[in-house]
């Protein structure tokens, strides 16, 4: 008998815990020629914010020794090409799709629910408040609770969707944040963005990336990201869905064994663009092995 993969976030119900992380998956027909992305629980499209945006200067991206440094800026075509372009993709999918989303102003990201609220194919809303490459919005938002809570309560007035608030680990108290957006309304957690950082050239003697810092993401970050979902855990009652650095199952699985309720898989898809289907099979793979019938047994279970 195949164990029960079923989880909920919110009012969305995926078929399987796993999806993609935003900014590492496009808007998903990039990824159709590697994988049946229908078989993931959700995916969770590329960031979208009211206008469109152009993004940070080059050089975007560059290597570490475990993980990738980015600063793209939230390069995208805005909200409107998204319903006219790539809504009509959406409705197609026989998975839930999770659009992320980030603004400026507490009111951008109430107009972005608003515009999302009724458009066929949108599942839920993950709220972005916590990038570390913009200017503007994002990190500002993401970094205190008070401010945390007023974007949720903001989003959360403007839309019926699910609403999952995207945390960051570059704050002092994770647990506080988290527990603000919880009563502010939010309906699950992002856990975590990524980590600021920077690289420098040391032949050029500058910074490698045109933005001089960026977000560390990859296997260099897993144990911090482990270590939020867990503290997170433990103060807030909603859905966690737990991300950075997963690599394969067995680094899923100890995101879940801490409290995650979902993962997400990122970077590992730029090495292996079919990583999120390996972790969904060896998730189901070790729940067969152990004699676990249902994935959410074993949500938190390393709490005792």
């Amino acid at each position: 008998m195949k164990p029960n993969l079923q989880v909920e976030i919110g009012t969305m119900l995926m078929a399987n815990p796993v999806t993609t992380a935003s900014g590492t998956f496009g808007f998903g027909p990039e990824y159709t020629p590697y994988l049946d992305i229908e078989r993931l629980g959700a995916i969770t499209v590329k960031g979208t914010t009211l206008e469109p945006r152009e993004g940070n200067p080059t050089p975007r991206l560059v290597e570490t020794p475990s993980g990738i440094l980015n600063s793209i800026g939230l390069q995208n075509p805005g909200v409107d090409y998204l319903i006219e372009h790539y809504a009509p993709y959406f409705r197609q999918l026989k998975t839930n799709v999770i659009v992320n989303i980030a603004g400026n102003t507490v009111e951008e990201y109430a107009n972005l629910a608003a515009k999302l609220n009724s458009v066929p194919g949108i599942a839920a809303l993950e709220v972005n408040i916590s990038c570390p490459n913009v200017k503007k919005g994002g990190l500002a938002f993401g970094s205190d609770p008070v401010s945390a809570a007023e974007v949720t309560k903001a989003v959360r007035q403007a839309t019926t969707l699910p609403v999952i608030i995207k945390l960051s680990p570059n704050v002092t108290d994770i647990a506080a944040i988290a527990s603000a957006v919880e009563e502010a309304g939010a309906d699950a957690l992002s856990v975590i963005n990524t980590l600021l950082g920077m690289a420098i050239d040391i032949r050029k003697r500058k910074p490698v990336l045109g933005n001089i810092m960026g977000g560390l993401s990859g296997p260099a970050v897993k144990p911090v990201a482990v270590r939020a979902v867990w503290q997170v855990y433990q103060r807030v009652k909603i859905p966690i869905i737990g991300m950075g650095g997963i690599m394969n199952a067995a680094d899923a699985l100890e995101f879940i064994l801490a409290g995650a309720t979902a993962v997400a898989v990122g970077t590992a898809s730029f090495i292996n663009p079919r990583a999120a289907i390996e972790v969904l099979e060896g998730i189901e793979r070790y729940l067969v092995e152990n004699n676990i019938d249902d994935i959410k047994e074993l949500v938190g279970a390393a709490h005792g």
